[in-house]
């Protein structure tokens, strides 16, 4: 439905996190666990490779990517099956940690498992870090049980804020995608991920105390 270069066009070079590299390690999960899982790799594919395609266009941090990212999907493939683009677009608008559609179909749920797994383990917390520089957030500070027990969709609007560091991220968010995750194969490729990043922070708290 569309190719890994006629996609590339609609991405920024300018998002370290969100930008076509982090859309390449998506596809390349999301065809590791379409082929084990018996997916439509045909849908997957589309969806993979158009699921951020709204962040370059938000106009304000308001406006749910993945909702105008189907949006967006349905025009751009619009020359193929009906029945074909509305699960592209149904997946589309389905991936968002913070959203309030769960993944309804196996080609959603894939897509919102490898997205997920590429926000946790160590590229997980190099794109932490990249947003927060960019953000010019500090590498730490200590977070309030509040802050951590909130539900998905409230913490949003603390995440360009001088207070938000990488570590309030891991734990409002990152600590528990593992947890959210559909597919058997991605909460096996998760578990290492996971462990590595658990490590590393509860090694940062360390060093930030000054025991190590």
């Amino acid at each position: 439905m569309i190719s890994i270069e006629e996609a590339r066009q609609y991405y920024s070079d300018h998002d370290p996190a969100h930008g076509f590299d982090h859309v390449l390690r998506v596809w390349r999960l999301a065809q590791r666990i379409g082929q084990k899982e018996g997916a439509n790799m045909e849908i997957l594919q589309a969806a993979v490779l158009l699921h951020d395609i709204a962040r370059v266009h938000q106009g304000s941090r308001h406006t749910c990517h993945a909702q105008l990212g189907a949006q967006m999907a349905r025009k751009i493939l619009a020359g193929h099956p009906p029945e074909l683009v509305e699960r592209v677009a149904e997946a589309i608008a389905q991936h968002r940690f913070r959203g309030k559609q769960k993944p309804s179909s196996l080609e959603a749920q894939i897509l919102y498992d490898a997205d997920k797994l590429d926000a946790i383990g160590a590229i997980g917390i190099a794109r932490a870090y990249a947003i927060a520089g960019a953000r010019r957030q500090k590498l730490w500070a200590p977070v309030p049980s509040s802050y951590i027990n909130r539900p998905p969709h409230e913490g949003k609007g603390d995440l360009e804020s001088a207070e938000h560091t990488p570590i309030h991220e891991y734990l409002f968010k990152l600590a528990k995608l593992k947890n959210t995750l559909y597919t058997e194969t991605a909460k096996q490729i998760a578990e290492e991920r996971d462990r590595f990043m658990r490590g590393f922070f509860e090694r940062l708290d360390r060093e930030v105390a000054g025991e190590l």
